[in-house]
C-alpha cells in the first residue's frame, strides 16, 4: 500500500537525493531499505510507459529480499556494505544469474548462469538490484532508440531523446526509479544520456573496472561506469565497481590549475544553447580560480582515421555477431544491423593498421596532456534532438555521428572522462565534459567535484 511517507520519498527521489543523504538516513534509522525500494517502485509504476520502457525487466522478488537483508543486518548491528540498501539499476547487458541479458534485442533469450563481476561486487556492497534497463540494441548508437522495447522519453525535455546507448539507465535515475545506475560506455554511452538527462556520468580508464559477464560491443573501447546525481555518488559507485575501498573525495583547489579547451573539432557545430551553457560554465570555473586556455589539440584532427569504415566498433562487433546475423538478421534493428555489417569489409590488415595507429595516437595524447590538468569540452555539441528528427535514416545517421563525436575521443584514446550538468533552470539539458589522462581517475573525480561545486555555487 502506498503510504504518504512512500509518496513523499518517491517525489524526493525524483527531485534528486544523493547517495550520501540516503546512506545517512539508512544508518541513522530514519529510513528503511524496503521503504526506499518501494518509493522507487512507486515512481516506476507511475512513470514507466509499457510502450516506451525504462525497465525491460524488474527484479522485484530478489530486490525485496536484498532490501530486507539490509534492514535485518542493520537492526542486528552487523556491519553492512558501502551501498547497503541502495536501489541500483543495471543496463540490460550485465549478467544477472537467472535473468536474460538481452542487450536490447528481442531474440536473445538465454538466461545468464551467473552474475557479471560488477554485479557480484555491487551485491557484496549490499546494493539492491532493481532490474535491467532499456538500451539501444547491442549498445550500437548514442541516441538511445530501441524499436523492440520503445524509446523512453527524455524526462527533462518531453518529446526529445534520452541519449544512449544507456538510455533507460539515465531515465531511471532522473525519474527516481533507482538512486543510481550502471551502464557501459563505448563512445559516450554513459556520458551522453547523463548529459541529456541532467545527471553526472563517469567513464573510467578502461582497465579500471573488469568487464567479465558484460555483453560486449567493442573490446577495444568498452568501459563500465556509473550514472548518478553527483560526482560524489559516482565516486562511491566507482570504488565498489573497481574493487577499491571508498574514501570521500579529498578537497581540490582549482586555483591556478590549467585546463585546455580545444579550438576545433570538439567545438565544431555547437548549437546556440550548448554554446551559451558551455561559455557560462567556463566563466564560472575561471571565477573559481581555474586557468582555462584555448589551444589546438593536434591529435584530434587524426581521430577520424580511426573511425573509417566503422572502425573498431564495426570490426569487433561483426566478429562477435557474424554467425548470429546469418540466423537472426531479420530480428535486428535494421540501423544496428547495417552498422555491424560494415565490419565485414574491414580486413585483418585494416584492423591491425587501426590498432597501430590508435596506439600511436594514445601516446601522442598522453604526452600532450601532461602540459595540462585536464581537457574541457561540451559533452555533446547539441541539445537532445526531437524524436521526429530521427525518423529518416539520413537524420539518424547524421545526428548519431554528431552526438558521439566528442565523448568518443576518450574511448579512442583510452582516457578517463566525466560529464557534469551545465544547463541553467529552464534551459534544455547539456553537459560539460572533463577529460583526464589514462589512470588519473581519482584525480579527475576530485577535480570534477570541485568543478561541480563551482557550477552549482558560482562566486
Amino acid at each position: 500500500m502506498k503510504t504518504q511517507e512512500t509518496l513523499t520519498l518517491a517525489a524526493e527521489l525524483s527531485a534528486g537525493l544523493t547517495l550520501r543523504q540516503l546512506i545517512d538516513d539508512l544508518e541513522e534509522g530514519n529510513l528503511q531499505a524496503r521503504a526506499l525500494l518501494e518509493a522507487c517502485w512507486v515512481n516506476s509504476d507511475e512513470k514507466d510507459d509499457p510502450e516506451a520502457r525504462v525497465y525491460t525487466a524488474r527484479f522485484d522478488q530478489t530486490a525485496c529480499a536484498e532490501a530486507e537483508a539490509a534492514n535485518a543486518l542493520r537492526r542486528a548491528g552487523v556491519p553492512v556494505g558501502e551501498l547497503a540498501g541502495l536501489p541500483i539499476a543495471l543496463k540490460a547487458l550485465f549478467d544477472v544469474a537467472g535473468e536474460v541479458s538481452h542487450a536490447g534485442s528481442r531474440w536473445w533469450s538465454e538466461p545468464a548462469v551467473g552474475d557479471a563481476c560488477i554485479v557480484t561486487r555491487l551485491r557484496r556492497a549490499g546494493a539492491v538490484i532493481t532490474g535491467h534497463t532499456n538500451m539501444t540494441e547491442f549498445a550500437y548508437s548514442g541516441l538511445g532508440l530501441n524499436p523492440h522495447f520503445g524509446t523512453p522519453e527524455n524526462p527533462l525535455a518531453p518529446g526529445r531523446i534520452p541519449g544512449g546507448s544507456s538510455s533507460g539507465s539515465a531515465v531511471a535515475v532522473a525519474q527516481g526509479m533507482a538512486v543510481a545506475a550502471i551502464g557501459t560506455d563505448t563512445g559516450g554511452s554513459v556520458r551522453i544520456p547523463a548529459a541529456f538527462c541532467g545527471l553526472v556520468g563517469f567513464k573510467p580508464s578502461q582497465r579500471r573496472i573488469p568487464r567479465d559477464g558484460t555483453f560486449p560491443l567493442s573490446d577495444s573501447l568498452d568501459s563500465i561506469g556509473p550514472i548518478a546525481r553527483s560526482v560524489a555518488c559516482c565516486a562511491r559507485l566507482d570504488a565498489v565497481l573497481s574493487g577499491r575501498a571508498y574514501r570521500s573525495l579529498a578537497p581540490y583547489d582549482l586555483s591556478g590549475r590549467r585546463f585546455v579547451v580545444p579550438e576545433t573539432y570538439m567545438l565544431d557545430a555547437m548549437d546556440d544553447t550548448v554554446a551559451q551553457a558551455f561559455d557560462r560554465s567556463l566563466r564560472q570555473l575561471r571565477a573559481a580560480g581555474a586557468v582555462i586556455v584555448e589551444a589546438p589539440v593536434p591529435v584530434l584532427g587524426a581521430l577520424p582515421e580511426l573511425m573509417e569504415g566503422g572502425g573498431f566498433t564495426a570490426a569487433e562487433s561483426y566478429f562477435l555477431h557474424r554467425e548470429w546475423l546469418a540466423e537472426h538478421a531479420g530480428s535486428y534493428d535494421p540501423r544496428v544491423h547495417s552498422r555491424i555489417e560494415k565490419g565485414a569489409n574491414i580486413s585483418a590488415a585494416d584492423y591491425l593498421e587501426l590498432c597501430k595507429r590508435r596506439q600511436a595516437r594514445m601516446c601522442e595524447m598522453d604526452a600532450w596532456l601532461q602540459g595540462y590538468d585536464g581537457l574541457l569540452a561540451p559533452t555533446v555539441p547539441i541539445v537532445p534532438p526531437r524524436m521526429q528528427e530521427l525518423e529518416s535514416d539520413e537524420g539518424y545517421a547524421r545526428l548519431n555521428l554528431l552526438v558521439l563525436r566528442n565523448p568518443t575521443v576518450a574511448n579512442l584514446l583510452d582516457l578517463c572522462a566525466i560529464t557534469l550538468p551545465s544547463h541553467a533552470a529552464g534551459e534544455l539539458p547539456s553537459g560539460i565534459m572533463l577529460v583526464g589522462r589514462n589512470g588519473q581517475d581519482d584525480t579527475l573525480l576530485r577535480q570534477a567535484q570541485a568543478m561541480e561545486d563551482a557550477l552549482r555555487h558560482p562566486c
